[in-house]
């Protein structure tokens, strides 16, 4: 028996219109080499999104923070007063409020309010206060001691 080879010949890829597209192609090998820029745009862009907000644009007379916990006023006071230096506590009415910087010139103002079975947070930074703590180390303890 004679077997008989057959040359058979590669058909041409199809180029254009195909959508899907393969690696020698010109336009895919670009996009490929975008590939890794793009999530570091994105987490780039989500984090100064979601940074400080200190600046000459942020209105002081609007509350820095403004969030719900499901902790007690009384734990997230304990938490703050352990995680910062010079606070001073007060009881008003049902809310606890709190002065932190030096006793001449506060930095910031947090009042705990009793919401349900845990508490609403606002925290108040006047324009002309100082940034003692600075402003991500406080938004940073308030975050830890209110979850």
């Amino acid at each position: 028996m004679t077997h008989a080879l057959h040359c058979v010949g590669l058909r041409p890829r199809p180029k254009f219109p195909c959508l899907t597209g393969d690696a020698d192609d010109r336009i895919m090998k670009r996009l490929f080499l975008l590939v890794p820029v793009v999530p570091v745009i994105v987490v780039t862009a989500c984090l100064t999104a979601c940074g400080s907000s200190s600046g000459p644009l942020r209105d002081a007379s609007q509350p820095m923070m403004y969030v719900s916990s499901q902790r007690a006023p009384a734990y997230i006071a304990d938490c703050l007063e352990s995680h910062l230096s010079r606070v001073r506590m007060s009881n008003v009415g049902g809310a606890t409020e709190i002065a932190v910087g030096s006793d001449s010139n506060n930095s910031y103002f947090v009042t705990l309010t009793p919401y349900n079975a845990g508490s609403v947070i606002k925290v108040m930074h006047p324009a002309n206060a100082p940034d003692d703590p600075p402003e991500p180390e406080m938004r940073f303890d308030i975050a830890r001691c209110a979850t």
